[in-house]
């Protein structure tokens, strides 16, 4: 791997790990990046998905010890049980209407104007979705992501399938979602997270056995430094997000989304930048 492939396996690892936690699309900004970048093309697709198995190992580091309770208790411990069984009700939604559009999707979609119109679109929900919030008069429904039902998880997963739309953010539309059903805000971020365990690692190993014609020995030192670029970034992310939303709400990143999108619409509008399909 030459130096300048290097640099820019970094970057996209660097750049999936810090956005995928955050309600602002990683695959909006690695779709953005590899087009400023000029790293684009199928292999490159399968790329940005295989290293969000980077990013998800650091929630899976990050909640270690919750997650070896789970599977050590689950015999035996009704909340081990419905803890997982929620992850399951809330992940297949995004499976089944995944494997039903995803090739017109990312046929249509996967492109930088898409991408910013969802980024826009995307804040206005979650402005609409605090601006609820702050007025609602009383707490939250639900405290823990202990105290979900099946119902409460399903709802969830059918928002999360709003991500399947780049530029929509998985963990914005679970958060949102979560938040809009009743949940705490630390509550659906917790829940966004360990989601994200199942989804990424479906997808991963989806998207390597789908193309795995496109792909050689060669290529596992551009998909482990980018997936341990990701791990890394991620790790972060998830503690300075779990600290930031115990005194903030989302809204900062609302205006983040729409600043974001509106540069790209002018930008390609004026061909200031060419962006790449």
């Amino acid at each position: 791997m030459d130096t300048a492939l290097l640099i820019k396996v970094i970057i996209m690892g660097i750049v999936e790990g810090l956005t995928e936690f955050l309600p602002i699309s990683s695959t909006g900004h690695l779709i953005l990046a590899g087009s400023l970048l000029d790293f684009t093309g199928e292999k490159v697709k399968v790329f940005e998905i295989v290293i969000q198995a980077g990013a998800m190992l650091a929630v899976c580091w990050e909640y270690r010890e919750r997650l070896i309770n789970v599977l050590r208790t689950f015999t035996n411990d009704i909340a081990a049980r419905r803890f997982v069984f929620n992850l399951i009700i809330a992940f297949l939604p995004a499976v089944v209407l995944g494997l039903l559009f995803g090739k017109q999707i990312k046929a249509h979609l996967f492109k930088p104007v898409p991408v910013a119109l969802a980024f826009i679109v995307g804040a206005v929900i979650i402005y609409i979705v605090e601006r609820q919030n702050r007025q609602r008069q009383i707490g939250a429904r639900i405290d823990s992501v202990d105290h979900m039902s099946a119902l409460d998880a399903f709802k969830v997963g059918c928002a999360q399938c709003f991500a399947l739309i780049p530029g929509t953010s998985r963990s914005g539309a679970s958060i949102i979602g979560a938040m809009a059903f009743g949940l705490s805000r630390r509550a659906a971020t917790e829940f966004s997270f360990f989601l994200a365990i199942p989804t990424l690692f479906g997808a991963t190993i989806y998207s390597l056995y789908k193309e795995r014609a496109l792909l050689s020995v060669a290529d596992l030192p551009m998909f482990g430094v980018g997936a341990l670029a990701a791990f890394l970034s991620a790790f972060l992310c998830v503690r300075w997000l779990l600290r930031f939303i115990s005194t903030h709400d989302f809204t900062i990143f609302v205006w983040y989304r729409i600043i974001f999108g509106v540069i790209v619409l002018v930008t390609a509008s004026t061909g200031w930048v060419v962006w790449a399909d």
